[in-house]
Formats: C-alpha cells, structure tokens, sequence
C-alpha cells in the first residue's frame, strides 16, 4: 500500500475519546475518528454519510512535541431570563437556581504529530487532492482548532512510515547521542517495544443525532530516529527543512 504524509500541528488540539457535554477530554495523540473527521472534512461529507471508505486505511503517528494539556472552563446559560435558558430534554427551560451550565474543555497546546497514512492508491491520492482544496476546512478535532501549514507534507508515498522514520524533520530538540533521537510512535500493529492499549475511535457515521465508536488497539512505542532529522538551531531552521522536505519530488 501507498500513501501520504501529514503534519498535524496548532496552538489547540482535542482528540476527545470519552467526551459527554459537560466534560471533554483530549487523549494524548490524534485519533482515528478524529484523522478520518479531516478527510472528511476535505472531501465534503456530509453528517451521516457512511464512512466505509476509510475502512481499509492505516494510521502511523509519530509525536513530535506532546504538547501540553490545558483546560478551558466555560459556563452556559447564567444570567439570562428563563425563556432563554437552557433547554431541558422534556422541552422545557431550567429553573432558578439550575440555569447555569458548568463545562470543562480539554485541550493539547503547541503540540506536534506526523501521520503516515497508508491504503489503497486511488483512496489515498483521491483524499491527498481533497487536502489540497479541501470542501470544507479541516480542523484538528474541534472547530476552534486550525491546523498550521505545511499540513499535506507529501502527497504520494511509496513507503510513508519509512518517510516518517527517516525523512520527515523533527522539532528541534537534543538528540540522545550523535546518532540518534527517541521519539514515540503510535502503531495499529504490534512491534517489539510497544506498549498496548485501547481506545474508542473508530467511527461508522458522524451523524447529529450521536456517534458511535468501535474500539482499537493501538500500540506506542519508542523509536530510535536519525539525530539529522532534529538538528536545528532554530525553530526557522526547521520550518526551512520542513518546507524543502514538502517540495522535494516523492
């Protein structure tokens, strides 16, 4: 299988797994529900289209920066006269005393992923284009999230794990040795070193009325990159780098 090369990186991201109204979280990495909701996004579907199509792809994330977490505390509904209030599930409003609505909103700030993605060849250059000129503009899991650019780093892959272990620039940091750089990967397969867990991101439709999600193991490991891919002085040094690797024929 072929494929393409992402960078998914902003000042905000959520890749919430358990998220109900009042608290919503984020998990440490994108998920496959929230990669699929960018393609989608691009290729304008529309809420509660199948999304069988997305079915046969696979997903490498390589973090760069893990960011860190941030909460945003909002309130809803205070202060304003019943009639305006928040609605009840039986059609009413809330009364005095119960109008105002606590929520806690989970975030990743100045947070950095690589994404090799893997599938079928017309399914991967047909979702590259769409990134290209996307329908609808992409976001990283929430709409108050706008993705950085670069974010299509390479269209077309032969081998885009390969590229994201040997090619893709790293954030400038302090490599372990001369010649390598420990970062961690999450996998959908099972290597030597990994860790295993499990998470509910796999999405059959996003539809208005509820998501539903099945579960998938995902495995981290700790990988051992070539230090070159983090040598920068600078962060310019590296947005240099990284353009020259988006520009550099496949």
């Amino acid at each position: 299988m072929t494929g393409f090369v992402l960078r998914l990186a902003g000042p905000l991201q959520s890749w919430g797994e358990h998220s109900a109204f009042g608290d919503r979280d984020t998990l440490g990495f994108p998920t496959r529900s929230g990669i699929i909701g960018i393609f989608a996004a691009a290729q304008g579907l529309r809420r509660g289209e199948p999304l069988d199509q997305y079915a046969p792809l696979k997903f490498t994330v390589r973090v760069d920066q893990p960011g860190v977490h941030v909460v945003d505390f909002h309130t809803a509904g205070g202060g304003l006269p019943r009639e305006r209030s928040i609605p009840t599930a039986g059609g009413g409003r809330r009364g005095e005393g119960k109008a105002t609505i606590v929520t806690r909103r989970m975030y990743l700030a100045d947070a950095t992923f690589t994404v090799a993605v893997e599938g079928p060849d017309d399914l991967t250059r047909q979702i590259a284009a769409a990134l290209r000129s996307p329908r609808w503009q992409p976001y990283l899991g929430r709409r108050s999230c706008p993705p950085d650019q670069p974010m299509l780093l390479r269209a077309h892959a032969g081998d885009p794990v390969q590229e994201l272990r040997q090619r893709v620039p790293l954030p400038g940091r302090k490599p372990d040795t001369a010649d390598h750089v420990t970062v961690d990967i999450i996998t959908e397969e099972p290597g030597e070193n990994t860790a295993l867990t499990e998470v509910r991101d796999i999405p059959d439709a996003f539809s208005r009325s509820g998501h539903r999600y099945e579960l998938r193991a995902v495995y981290r490991q700790r990988a051992l990159l070539p230090a070159a891919l983090a040598d920068w002085h600078n962060r310019k040094e590296y947005h240099r780098a990284l353009t020259e690797y988006a520009r550099r024929p496949a």
